[in-house]
């Protein structure tokens, strides 16, 4: 199999983005699961990428236990990006091999709401978390408190999906709530 055959393989397109799924969760008050990446300093929405041959509604659900413990009866499913929405990687984080293989990700991007209680949560159901700590945010603080080169999409996705929020958040002051 060549690179390029094997980059389709893997989810990733003709232009090297490989195909992924962003997860917005909203608790209660509207807030935003925000997650620290295991052993990291820096903080995300839960993402992953999709198979091959997986729709990615599919890969969402199991993105969703895989990365946070969810199962899908314990959310809401409010609504999606219309596109692929999509963030180049900087060169030190791009896959290389005989060629580039992946040059960044192209999203579709989720919002759901949390059905079930807050320690719901679980990242000890895989050998290798994800996420090792997490907290309630205000809905746009993720877009200037993620790494530099995931602002534009995260912006672009709030954006998309913040009409089918079902709550205001205008009382907040765009802050981090307690860490759990």
């Amino acid at each position: 199999m060549s690179i390029s055959q094997t980059a389709v393989a893997n989810g990733i397109d003709k232009d090297g983005f490989r195909a992924n799924v962003g997860m917005v969760i909203c608790g209660a008050d509207g807030r935003v699961f925000w997650g620290r990446r295991t052993g990291q300093s820096g903080w995300q929405f839960p993402q992953g990428g999709v198979n091959a041959n997986e729709k990615p509604i599919d890969a969402m659900y199991r993105e969703l236990l895989e990365e946070v413990g969810l199962e899908p009866d314990q959310v809401k499913l409010l609504g999606q990006t219309k596109r692929w929405l999509r963030y180049k990687l900087p060169d030190r984080y791009q896959r290389r091999n005989a060629e580039v293989q992946c040059i960044g990700q192209k999203q579709i991007w989720y919002l759901l709401q949390l059905s079930a209680e807050d320690n719901a949560f679980r990242f000890d159901q895989f050998e290798h978390p994800e996420f090792d700590k997490w907290r309630w945010v205000d809905y746009w603080y993720p877009v200037n408190h993620v790494i530099y080169f995931k602002r534009n999409v995260y912006k672009r996705a709030l954006r998309e999906l913040e009409s089918a929020r079902l709550f205001d958040d205008s009382a907040h002051n765009g802050k981090a709530a307690q860490t759990s």
